[in-house]
Parts: structure tokens; sequence; C-alpha cells
């Protein structure tokens, strides 16, 4: 019996604003998309602002200049105007570079193959755009301080150099999270076959680089400057110290949170989903949002339970035709041609009149019909411990105690004849059957060649049960079982049979003597 199945998490209410749902509508994947970008680019610019604004005001000193306030104002308007710039034409572009993905989102269709790469490449766009105005900034500013002093134009310069790194870096993490249900969306389509964005070790890196290496940096410039010669009080570089250690606990934290969470919630989507598929259910699926190695995990979780569902459905198939045991017994010890010599109880039932049957009958008829008398036939049989071994026509063969062995397998077998002849007579009407039972020796295994086999029974007593089975047609009751089965059948089912006269069975040479229920 199958577990009951994990209930599955639901995504906090502000996961879903930020992540997005992939089985929303395109264009409103698009639009959420675009809405959150913005804020996006701008917060990236803003926050490399602030972090080039702060070190050069309160964390890193700064050389003597001539006309103090004149630098700082125009350093002031300066950065003022570019990040203003910066902010426009950032969002424009890489708006512009998300159009291409935004059109097919809208439009609800399957994108080509360069339309799912650009679509999973947008993050690394932003970074591209993001660095790129940076680096402009950073020229501009140590070309205007160098006017005023060449060293304060570089360790200016070197700063917005660190900006660039931050606000690059925030912007790839920001859009890769906002990303995700255009991702998943464009990922449904098909997956690449290697990662088209870094994966772990870039942006633990990257998330590196924002909470700790900036502010480390900015610790080992004051401390070259004051190695240089320069005049640094010790309530100075103790402030310098403090801010930059508070920067990298307190950002260091949050960043590296949002990046173990941009690394975490693909793992925990595949070990969620590992969970249902432990627990018996093989249509368990995770959405692919991701472009990198993660997205390639996912992906193959994906084929992985693909796999295990079609091997189910094999496995299931194969059992239908051979039955359970035996398809149990092929997987647990492989497939040999050849037999062994086995006890066992077969039963053999044949429809009568299935001649006339098959002519006064439309074919789709027949066929329905011979569906609900074997529907009978295989009900009663596993409900006394056999398995169905062949249908033939109209006719089943039933084996009782191998492959796997029955304490009881010829009293099983005549409780099932019992049992069938009773169902035939009450629940099927217009249909007659013969039965025949018998028990002994024979060989069961697999039968055929390498590329084609089938397992089954062959001995006496199969031979037997089919020669009762024609012989039965004609009896009353329509059951007839060889005495060998009632010999080797436990007391309390032999008590229900009693024996009748001997004859000689079409092809046999000695007799056999019949039993038949009492």
């Amino acid at each position: 019996m199958r577990q009951a199945l994990p209930p599955v998490p639901r995504p906090h209410p502000i996961r879903v604003l930020i992540d997005g749902r992939p089985d929303d509508p395109g264009r409103r994947i698009a639009r959420r998309t675009t809405l959150l970008m913005v804020p996006a680019v701008v917060g990236a610019n803003l926050t490399g602002a602030v972090v080039v604004f702060a070190l050069i005001t309160w964390v890193l000193p700064l050389p003597d200049v001539e006309d103090r306030d004149t630098l700082l104002l125009v350093n002031l308007l300066a950065a003022t105007a570019y990040v203003a710039v910066a902010c426009v034409i950032g969002t424009v572009w890489g708006l512009a570079r998300w159009r291409a993905t935004r059109n097919w989102l809208e439009r609800d269709r399957e994108p080509d193959a360069d339309e799912r790469r650009a679509a999973l490449r947008v993050p690394l766009r932003h970074l591209h755009v993001s660095m790129t105005l940076w680096l402009i900034a950073a020229a501009g500013v140590f070309a205007l301080d160098l006017v005023f002093s060449p060293l304060l134009a570089t360790i200016v310069g070197v700063t917005t150099l660190l900006g660039a790194v931050t606000t690059g870096a925030l912007a790839y993490l920001l859009a890769e999270r906002i990303m995700r249900a255009a991702s998943a969306r464009a990922l449904a389509h098909g997956v690449p076959e290697s990662p088209v964005l870094p994966g772990v070790t870039t942006r633990a890196l990257l998330a590196w680089a924002i909470g700790s290496g900036v502010p480390l940096v900015g610790l080992c410039a004051v401390a070259i400057v004051a190695l240089a010669g320069a005049d640094l009080g010790k309530q100075e570089l103790a402030l310098s110290a403090l801010v930059l250690g508070g920067v990298a606990l307190v950002v260091g934290a949050i960043i590296t949170w949002q990046a173990a969470r941009a690394i975490a919630d693909p793992v925990s989507s595949v070990r969620d989903a590992l969970g249902r598929v432990e627990a018996g259910d093989l249509d368990a699926r995770v959405p692919v949002f991701d472009g990198s190695d993660l997205g390639l995990l996912q992906a193959g979780f994906n084929r992985m339970s693909d796999g295990l569902r079609e091997r189910e459905e094999l496995r299931d198939l194969f059992g239908r035709h051979v039955g359970e045991d035996v398809a149990r017994k092929a997987a647990e010890r492989g497939i040999e041609l050849g037999g062994e010599e086995v006890e066992v109880a077969v039963l053999f039932v044949d429809l009568v009149g299935s001649t006339s049957i098959a002519a006064e009958h439309p074919p789709q008829e027949v066929v329905k019909l011979l569906n609900m008398f074997f529907g009978v036939v295989v009900e009663v049989v596993e409900d006394c411990g056999g398995w169905i071994n062949k249908f033939e026509g109209d006719a089943a063969l039933a084996v009782f105690g191998a492959p796997l062995p029955l304490d009881d397998a010829a009293g099983c077998a005549l409780a099932a004849g019992r049992m069938l002849a009773e169902r035939i007579e009450t629940g099927l009407d217009g249909l007659d059957a013969g039965i025949g039972i018998s028990a002994g020796h024979a060989v069961a295994g697999n039968v055929g060649t390498e590329s084609r086999f089938e397992y089954t029974v062959i001995g006496d007593p199969v031979n037997e049960a089919a020669r009762l089975c024609e012989l039965a047609k004609e009896a009353d009751g329509r059951v007839l079982a060889s005495a060998s089965a009632l010999e080797r059948a436990h007391e309390e089912e032999a008590a229900r049979w009693r024996e009748e006269e001997a004859v000689t069975l079409r092809g046999r040479s000695r007799e056999t003597r019949l039993a038949v229920p009492a």
C-alpha cells in the first residue's frame, strides 16, 4: 500500500509576489517582471552610489587639497547627475534587451532556442549594463578629480570601481530572482544541454563581493594610506574600521542570505519533489526556473521522474501480461531460459458454445462478453491465490503454486473451481463454461528464445486439466477434478468433493479418477 502523499508546501505570499507563478498567463508574467525590473535597476544603482558616498565621506582618508569645498560640490553634483542618468539609461537599456522575451510571453507562445537563451541571459545582461555604466563613471570621476590631486583621483576612482562591483552584483541577483517565472516558462519548452547562467560558485562570489569584498578592500585602503605616512588619528582609524566592519556584518548577512536563497530554492524544490516520489507520486515534477547548473539539476529530476514513471508503467504492463508474482520474480532474479520442477495445481476453463456466440453476435459484442467472462475468471482465481498463466481464445489457464509456492495449491485450485462455476451460473446470463482441475509435478519456467519468451507451466497436470475441461462441458455442474488433486488438497477443501468413476481421457493411456463438488 502506498504511503499518504506529503502536503505540497504553499509558497509565502511575499515570495509569490517576487518570484511570480510559472503557470500564470504570459501577459501577467511579462507585466509583473517589467514592473519589478524598474525599481531593481534604480535600487542597484542607488545602492552603489550610497556605498561610494559613504566610503569617500566617512571611511576613506582623503589627501588635503586646496579649495576642498569646491571639490566636494563638484563631485557631489557630478555624482548626482550621473547616478540619475545611469538609472534612466540602465532602465531603458535593460528593458530594451528584455523586449524580445516580453514579446513571446505576451503572445503566450513557445519560444524558439534563441529566444529561450535570451530570456535566460537577462540577469547577465543587467550585470553587463550596470558594469558598463559604472566603469564609465569611474573613468569620469578619475578625470574630474585629477585636476585637484592625482592621489585623490586614484582613491575616488578605485572607490567608484567598488561601487561598480556592488551595483553589478546586486543587479544580477535581483534580476535572477525577478526573472524566475519568465525563466520557468522558457525552460518549460526545453532545457539547454549546458548552463546558460553562472552557477553556485559565481553566485557565492558575487555575494561575497558585495557583503565582504567591498568593505575589506576599503579597510585595506585605509591601512595602505596609514602605512604610506598619512597623518591619521586613532579616532579616525577606529571610526573607519567600525563603519566597514558594520557594513560587512549587516550588508554581508543580508546579501549572503539572498544568495543562499537563490541556491536553496531550486534545491528545496527538488528535495520536496523527491519526498513525493518516495511516497509513490511518480507524477511529481519540479518547475525549472534556473538557467544555471541548478536548473539542470531540476530538469534532471524531471527526467528521472519520467523514467521512473515509464518504468512503473512497463512493470505494471508486464505484470498484467505474466502476473505480478512472475514479474516480481523476474525483477529479483533476472531472466533465464529453462525451468524447475515444482508441485502445482492447474485449472483450465473454456467457454461453452463460443463458436455459435461468435456467429450470432457482432465482433465488438463478442469481445465484450469475453472480457466480462474473463473478468470473473481472473477475480476468482486471484482471490484463491492463483494467477492466469495465459488466455487462449475463449479459454484460460490458471496456475496455483508457481512461481511462488502455496501451502495448499491443490485445495486453492479446487476452491477456485467451485466458486467459478457458481459465479458463472449465477452472474453471467447466457454464458456457460467447462472447468477442469488437476495437480501434480510439472516444470515451471521461461520457454522460448532470448529475444522472445514466456513464463509457463509444462507437464502432465496441464494436459490432464485441459482434457477434464473438455469432458466437463458435458457433465452436470460443469466442474471436474482429478483424484490426484483431491489427494493433495487439505482435508477442509477435500471434504467438499466426492470421487466418481475412472475414465480414460482423450490422448492418455491410463485412467483418471474423477472428482466433482459434493
